[in-house]
């Protein structure tokens, strides 16, 4: 069988895009400018990649596609990949396919491939990221359980690490709850680590989802932590930082949170632990504090929606009263999302001019149906 018709897939696409040579943001950023959609370069003749700036050893990869050779260095690759994932029951989700979540879409150098086992649909879900320190306390520990746990049940899907400390806790707190969770790994799907946590991933991938940009064979190392980290902001509608040092790579987690218009919140601990510092920076710095789960449902905008039903009096914004907006207020309504979009998109999406979208947002804003939040406006709920 032909190397395209074994890669000719929509998934398999973004897999050769994702192991072109020297195909990075700013490159990808000029393609789209002049195209549609990423993969349609697989489709251009040497001449437009040139003109386009691909460097020579990626465009040779794609005239290599194109023309059926096998025998190429990242076809043979892009098989070897292929192939490992049907033996580990992983599958691949490019970033223009339909199954790719919105949230991650819009970050900053969203993954182009994201590798997963168990069910792909829970990427849609409302998420907040958990993280914390690798080396918690009891009392951390058993924090990041019960959040875990309440936030769960009041409807949110914990995203976390896989890592020691906090990030298992967090997931085992979900899960022992019997709800799922989603763990978001800087290594292959085949070489998961920590090898103490194996179990762990088992019931992650049973009940939930593992997630990596990673392909199989990858080693964890030290350099993908903090990309693996902008996956899990990125996802998640904020992030909860449990327990944190001054140095912890969780702090990296709630800048990367910061600069996506995610929330950032933080528990408190005493003044002397070392663990709790981060934390404390964090909320001098303007992270919400949280003592409850409740904290954390009013901040997102997400309380009357998450309430049990006989606990809560109010009712959705699909089931209100829209008769009193006119169609320029709908229209901002329905472009909306549920991530904090921009006045220059909205405006954009709408074709509103600045002060007539602004004076529909203050309007939806006073009538519970709108929120502003960092990075723009979302959907109340």
């Amino acid at each position: 069988m032909s190397v395209r018709n074994c890669l000719d897939s929509a998934s398999d696409r973004w897999l050769l895009l994702s192991l072109l040579p020297r195909f990075g943001l700013r490159l990808r950023e000029r393609v789209l400018a002049n195209t549609d959609q990423l993969t349609d370069i697989l489709e251009m003749n040497a001449a437009t990649l040139k003109a386009l700036g691909l460097a020579t050893d990626a465009i040779d990869a794609v005239m290599a596609w194109q023309a059926d050779d096998a025998g190429h260095p990242v076809l043979v690759e892009a098989d070897r990949i292929r192939s490992a994932c049907r033996a580990s029951g992983i599958f691949l989700m490019g970033y223009g396919e339909a199954g790719y979540p919105d949230a991650l879409r819009h970050i900053h150098n969203a993954p182009l491939l994201l590798y997963g086992r168990g069910d792909p649909d829970l990427l849609h879900k409302d998420q907040l990221g958990v993280v914390g320190s690798r080396n918690a306390t009891r009392a951390g520990l058993e924090h990041a359980r019960q959040f875990a746990a309440e936030l769960s049940r009041r409807g949110l899907l914990i995203t976390s690490g896989l890592a020691l400390g906090i990030d298992g806790a967090a997931h085992a707190g979900a899960l022992d709850a019997g709800f799922p969770t989603i763990a978001v790994v800087g290594c292959g799907l085949d070489r998961l680590y920590p090898a103490q946590h194996r179990k762990l991933a088992g019931r992650i991938i049973e009940q939930g989802l593992i997630v990596s940009e990673y392909p199989p064979g990858t080693q964890a190392r030290a350099a993908h932590f903090p990309q693996r980290n902008r996956i899990i902001s990125g996802l998640s509608r904020g992030v909860l930082v449990v327990e944190a040092s001054l140095r912890s790579g969780s702090l990296i987690t709630a800048r990367t949170a910061l600069e996506q218009g995610r929330e950032v919140f933080a528990i408190p601990g005493s003044v002397h632990s070392p663990v709790a510092r981060g934390c404390h920076q964090l909320i001098k710095q303007g992270a919400r504090l949280v003592e409850t789960a409740d904290d954390v449902l009013e901040e997102l905008g997400t309380w009357w929606s998450m309430q049990p039903a006989s606990e809560c009096d109010q009712t959705g914004p699909a089931e209100r009263d829209l008769s009193g907006l006119d169609s320029r207020e709908i229209a901002v309504l329905e472009a909306l999302g549920y991530d904090p979009q921009s006045t220059d998109a909205l405006s954009q999406a709408t074709g509103l001019p600045a002060d007539q979208l602004m004076q529909s947002l203050l309007l939806l804003e006073l009538e519970g149906l709108a929120n502003s939040a960092p990075g723009g406006y979302l959907r109340a709920g």
